[in-house]
């Protein structure tokens, strides 16, 4: 369509046209503002997990349980030794014992207080994996039929690992996969549980009970 004046008039667009050169934008207070993505729904949003301990407080407190628990085996089957003729009578003897120790240390006392003996002398719990809560005793079963089949083997996993594990770097392959599920890192522990430091703990349930 023409005008008297013969200049061609465009009909206007329906809905908002775009700025033209020169035309300035909005003032940045006056743009829509975008929402900041949040939690997804029904995952509510609490104090992060404590950490897991170090690895030399969590090395100590195996090495502890181990020290307490041949010498209550030495000193229970100490009696019946000196009749033995053979080293293996000597070693089922000490088997029971120490089987029996462990099991009381590893399951029954860290139902109970929430750790063994070792780890509570280094200050470190036991607890449940996704809400920090006290361990159940088949987990703490489960854990220390683990132990006793698979983590003597877990020193072994981890130098090998080392020794065939590639230099760092960008183009490194990914490390070496181990059997059973085993990460090359020694204790891992697969039944859901994490040690951790009883001060972090304390903290974390604090900050639970009264959050922010």
């Amino acid at each position: 369509m023409t005008t008297p004046w013969g200049k061609r008039r465009t009909r206007n667009p329906s809905g908002p046209t775009a700025p033209t050169r020169g035309t300035a934008l909005p003032p940045t207070s006056a743009r829509t503002p975008v929402p900041a993505p949040g939690p997804a729904p029904g995952h509510p949003v609490g104090p992060r997990l404590p950490p897991r301990a170090g690895d030399t407080r969590r090395h100590l407190a195996v090495g502890l349980d181990c020290y307490f628990c041949l010498v209550t085996a030495g000193l229970l089957a100490r009696p019946y030794v000196d009749a033995s003729t053979t080293v293996a009578e000597v070693l089922g003897l000490l088997a029971g014992p120490a089987l029996a120790f462990s099991f009381l240390n590893q399951v029954v006392l860290t139902a109970v207080t929430g750790a063994g003996l070792g780890k509570l002398i280094m200050g470190i719990r036991v607890i449940r994996l996704p809400d920090a809560g006290r361990p159940g005793l088949w987990r703490l079963v489960r854990r220390w039929l683990y132990g006793l089949s698979l983590l003597p083997l877990q020193p072994w996993y981890g130098l090998r690992s080392f020794l065939t594990s590639p230099a760092p770097g960008p183009d490194a392959p990914h490390p070496v996969a181990l059997p059973n599920g085993c990460t090359g890192e020694p204790y891992t522990d697969p039944s859901g549980l994490r040690q951790v430091r009883r001060r972090d703990l304390a903290a974390h349930r604090d900050a639970m009970a009264f959050p922010h």
